[in-house]
């Protein structure tokens, strides 16, 4: 990722993470402390600060609070995440709730959310209301995920749903204040909203491919979970068969029928890893074409972040906000 125009501003939300996360507990410390310290690649917040600058704005300091927030926020969501996941590992350590358990995860996302009031206190209503609206959509989406999780089942419509509430819309909050900060009019931050919405799937399309064909090691955790819990791209349906959840626009059915047609067909074919319903479902996913079908749709969704930028003036910014397309279209973890 070319952080060449946001390096300041970048390290600059690193400092502010961990001076606004102290606290006089001592455990809150620790925890906050870890799951910061695990890494990331600060996506989210990078789209602030590039929409920012796209829209005019020239004095990157000035987003930094709002863009560490937006930072918060999702490191606040990886630390409950996890519980909801019993994840032992994130980003190859030990998750929060791995290490503290359960209830001291929990306290500690509640604390970090909580943070976020303060980071955000120095800008107006019109921005803690994008936010608090990111985080509504972003808890409704996590929601949504865990109810057809339950009932083991998840229709096309529903898993699109669930990935514009859950991961867009803290992308397109992201664009939007960053946008409007840097003083663009209303066709330029519309522009920066639409180019990280479907940024924001697309990542989310590439996460749910990297759960099954991804490496572990680069991951620094095992695949095959959101599978195993009947989330992500490919759902295993109660008849065995897997179907690809979002479609690219064209003949729906078409595709689907494709797809569940492959499967089926690897399905009578697939030997071995019997005792792993999971391994065999992946071993099927592999093996139908399912995978490049899914990694099309992901580049149909990058088409369209690119070329909602055909909206924003010629820039530097706009030019990293278009090579940030490759490094998500492009990750291996």
């Amino acid at each position: 990722m070319d952080v060449t125009l946001t390096r300041e501003g970048l390290q600059a939300i690193d400092e502010l993470l961990l001076s606004t996360i102290d606290s006089e507990v001592d455990l809150l410390n620790q925890a906050s402390r870890h799951i910061i310290a695990s890494g990331g690649k600060h996506l989210r917040p990078h789209v602030a600060l590039l929409s920012y600058l796209a829209a005019g704005g020239d004095d990157l300091m000035e987003a930094v609070s709002m863009a560490t927030a937006i930072e918060m926020v999702h490191t606040a969501t990886l630390v409950h995440d996890d519980i909801n996941d019993h994840a032992l590992l994130r980003r190859g350590r030990p998750s929060v709730h791995a290490r503290w358990g359960r209830t001291f995860a929990l306290l500690t996302g509640d604390y970090m959310f909580a943070k976020v009031y303060t980071l955000m206190a120095p800008y107006g209503a019109t921005y803690n209301v994008i936010m608090a609206r990111a985080c509504s959509e972003l808890v409704e989406g996590e929601t949504m995920q865990a109810v057809a999780a339950k009932a083991g089942t998840i229709d096309r419509e529903t898993y699109k749903r669930i990935v514009e509430l859950k991961t867009a819309s803290l992308f397109t909050g992201a664009a939007r204040m960053g946008a409007l900060l840097g003083g663009g009019d209303e066709r330029v931050v519309e522009a920066l909203a639409t180019y990280a919405f479907n940024l924001g799937i697309a990542f989310q399309m590439v996460d749910d491919i990297l759960d099954v064909v991804g490496d572990p090691e680069a991951m620094g955790k095992p695949i095959g979970t959101d599978l195993a819990q009947g989330r992500g791209t490919f759902v295993a349906q109660p008849n065995g068969k897997a179907i690809l959840t979002l479609q690219p626009a064209g003949d729906v059915s078409a595709t689907t029928a494709a797809v569940a047609e492959a499967v089926a067909v690897a399905e009578a074919t697939t030997g071995g890893e019997e005792d792993d319903p999971v391994a065999r479902m992946m071993a099927k996913l592999r093996t139908s074409g399912a995978i490049e079908l899914a990694r099309l749709q992901a580049l149909e969704m990058i088409d369209r972040a690119c070329a909602a930028l055909n909206d924003v003036p010629p820039s530097a910014a706009r030019d990293e906000l278009l090579s940030l397309t490759n490094d998500v279209i492009n990750r291996d973890h």
